[in-house]
């Protein structure tokens, strides 16, 4: 937003390259904390492998009851590659002179994109094509040709809830954060951070519970049907 300050705006004032620059930063921070953790593996972790164990085995934990502990497992790499990406980007926009890339539709639409193609093709993976697209059809043959198109229409609005819902409340967010700024640039309460850090947490959980919704719903068709 124009009028508020960031560290790479300072360096050019094109809303791409803001974008850009805060996007690459996110990757870098990481694949720095990913090297931090694996640097020095020890049967007893310490320090930033400590963090990061807790956090994978939360993930195995969270997805343990959506979709059974082995495709939790099985789909950890991709929830928790998630999960760490939007977390750093919806907290990079609570500290001042940084911007969330997450607050902006070119990342969410993509990371959307991805959880979209990668749980249909796990779908067909496993189920075979004909008996995955023969699920839209629903239960009753005679409803087939109306289900059909009304599933595939449901599928496709999942990449805009997925992309619309983080973008939209990390914008919120980062509005909420310009405004307090530029009412009390020195003086923001503590607070309203407490709230965004809470916010940012809350966003990131909610977009890897759905990744593994829809990959269970596409995985388990024979489950479902029982």
């Amino acid at each position: 937003m124009e009028g508020v300050f960031t560290f790479f705006g300072a360096i050019n004032h094109s809303h791409g390259f803001i974008f850009t620059t805060h996007l690459l930063l996110t990757a870098i921070l990481a694949l720095a904390l990913a090297k931090m953790a694996t640097k020095s593996l020890r049967l007893v972790p310490t320090g930033t492998q400590n963090v990061m164990e807790a956090y994978l085995q939360g993930i195995v934990a969270m997805g343990r009851d959506v979709i059974g502990e082995t495709n939790a497992k099985k789909y950890l790499p991709l929830v928790a590659t998630i999960g760490i990406i939007v977390l750093i980007a919806n907290v990079l926009g609570i500290i001042p002179g940084f911007e969330s890339p997450t607050g902006n539709i070119n990342m969410t639409l993509p990371l959307a994109i991805i959880v979209f193609v990668y749980y249909n093709f796990e779908g067909i993976r496993k189920n075979g094509v004909v008996h995955y697209f023969a699920h839209f059809m629903g239960p009753v043959k005679l409803l087939a040709p109306l289900m059909f198109p009304i599933e595939i229409v449901s599928h496709i609005s999942r990449i805009i809830s997925l992309s619309f819902r983080l973008f939209g409340n990390i914008k919120g967010d980062d509005l909420f954060l310009w405004v307090l700024l530029m009412l009390a640039p020195w003086i923001v309460p503590l607070p309203a951070f407490l709230l965004l850090a809470f916010s940012a947490l809350l966003q990131t959980f909610i977009f890897m519970i759905l990744t593994y919704v829809y990959l269970a719903g596409a995985v388990m068709l024979e489950e479902e049907s029982l």
